[in-house]
Formats: structure tokens, sequence, C-alpha cells
């Protein structure tokens, strides 16, 4: 496996215009005294509860060889859709529960697939909902579905489960005082694989506390992709549309 920029557009298009209702979350009071239970209750309540969202995203992209910076046009329909556009349509993107699909202007190439080789790269199975909770920093495992033990390390709850999974283990880093999660990491030793989702700053709009700088490191051996994700001009509940069309001509992408 290498890290390259289609992994990128699909694990980010798989993977918000109102700048007056959009402020960047301070830390209040931390609680260290909640149960595995009681916090993963808080941090349910706290998932982002709306019907569509619209946002300029800045997107940087290191892979240690190649420096990348773009601002694109995102936009989400909860449950339901996550669409990206850059300038001009050069690239777009709409993921759907379905399927995963994006095409490139620049070299008339196209994707269209399902999550297969996602699901093959990280290890595990991945879908659409996990990409979603990616981008709107729930944890991209159902906290419920589980039984997870509760630790305190450097001002930040810590979840594991009791017992961890075969093939890799997973942790959550949650806020103590907005029980939002922090970090979630997926580690592979035996593939000398990491995943890392670290979510450096929070935004509260119209109520909803969502992720407004996030930073992914995507380690596998020696190589090492890290891309920053920053929510600007975030909005929620306008009327969107989702246009997505692959043009005629584009040669297929086989990932």
């Amino acid at each position: 496996m290498t890290f390259r920029t289609p992994i990128y557009i699909i694990l980010f298009s798989a993977l918000l215009f109102n700048c007056k209702s959009t402020k960047t979350v301070a830390v209040g009071e931390a609680n260290y005294n909640l149960s595995s239970r009681q916090l993963i209750k808080e941090n349910t309540r706290k998932s982002p509860n709306f019907k569509t969202l619209k946002s300029t995203l800045k997107i940087t992209y290191d892979d240690g060889k190649n420096t990348q910076s773009h601002s694109v046009s995102f936009r989400a329909k909860k449950d339901e859709a996550l669409w990206m556009s850059a300038t001009f349509s050069v690239v777009k993107a709409l993921v759907t529960p379905e399927k995963v699909s994006f095409y490139n202007k620049l070299d008339n190439t196209f994707f269209e697939g399902d999550y297969t080789y996602l699901s093959k790269l990280l290890g595990t199975e991945f879908d659409f909902k996990k990409v979603q909770n990616l981008l709107l920093g729930d944890a991209i495992f159902d906290l419920k579905e589980d039984n997870y033990k509760v630790s305190v390390d450097e001002g930040s709850y810590i979840l594991q489960p009791k017992k961890q999974r075969e093939l890799f283990e997973i942790f959550f880093l949650l806020d103590p005082s907005l029980f939002k999660v922090k970090s979630q990491q997926i580690s592979q030793p035996r593939d000398h694989r990491h995943l890392q989702i670290d979510y450096l700053s929070h935004q509260e709009v119209d109520k909803q506390i969502l992720p407004e700088k996030v930073k992914v490191i995507a380690v596998e051996a020696n190589e090492e992709l890290i891309i920053g994700l920053e929510f600007k001009n975030v909005s929620l509940n306008e009327d969107l549309r989702f246009p997505f069309k692959i043009p005629s001509g584009f040669k297929e992408i086989k990932l």
C-alpha cells in the first residue's frame, strides 16, 4: 500500500456560510469522575444533529515528498451524502452509503466503487457511517456496541475496549469538559500500520459542536501521510443541491 493522492480523495470525499453564528468552543470545567457508561452517554448527547451542512474546507496534504494545499466546497446531507467540489468543478466527489465516486478533469479520470478498497486499506470494515463520523468528530466505531474500560491520562479520558480486536487495536481520547472525541486511533502492529485522527479544535454552530481543525496521520512501515482539515464558514440546514455527473470519455481508475 502507498498513500497517494487518490486515497486522500476517497478518504475525505468518501470521503460550514454564516460566520456570525460560528465560534471556537472554549474549554470549560473538566469532569474526571464519569464511568465508561456515563462518558459514552455524554459523548452520544454531543453528536451533531442537523439535516444539511455547508462549509469551505481547507485541505493540506503532506506525504513527506510533496505538500499540497487546497480549499474546496464541502456539503453534507446527514446519513445520505458527502459532496466535495474544487474550483470550477475540476475535481468533484460524491459519497453515499452505496458507493464512492469522484472525477478529475486535470487528467480526465474517474473512480466509482464501494468501500472494499478503504476497508482493505484500513484493515477493518469501512462504510459511509464511519467516514461521516470521522468528518463530524464522532467515534468511527459505535461506542455503545462494545464494552469499554476508562482511564485518565494527561487531561483526557481514554476509552479502549475491554477486549481488543484480533487484527487491530483502537483507542479513543475524549475531552473531559466537552465530552467530544479529541483523538481516535487504530493500530495494526503486525502490519506496522497506524491511523490517528486528532481534533485540534471545535466550533459551535447553531448550538451544535462541530470540528474546526482536524489532523489525520496515516502510517505504514516507513511511509507517513499527514492531512489537515479546516472547516470554515460553516452553516447548517440550508436547502442544498449535490450535483454530480461523471463527464463522458473519462478513463476509469481501478484501485
